[in-house]
């Protein structure tokens, strides 16, 4: 599933970016990994931008819809 359609407050891992290589820049200069677990902590109203919390550093980024829908993400094993 991409990150837009994941569910809040459950810790995820980045399976894939499905971006170009623009994209997949950006995201990485953000702190984006495959394999790093992340957590949607929430989003702004009227369909603002995602706020997504780093597991490892704990550090919060916000991210547009139109990048979070090519984050490919999985549950991560042992969340809820």
């Amino acid at each position: 599933m991409n990150l837009l359609k994941a569910p809040q407050g459950v810790v995820l891992k980045v399976i894939d970016i499905s971006g170009g290589e623009q994209v997949r820049r950006r995201l990485f200069s953000l702190g984006f990994h495959k394999g790093d677990e992340i957590e949607r902590s929430g989003q702004s109203i009227l369909r603002g931008p995602l706020l997504i919390k780093m597991v490892r550093s704990g550090a919060t980024v916000a991210i547009g819809r139109g990048i979070a829908q090519k984050i490919i993400v999985e549950v991560a094993d042992g969340s809820k």
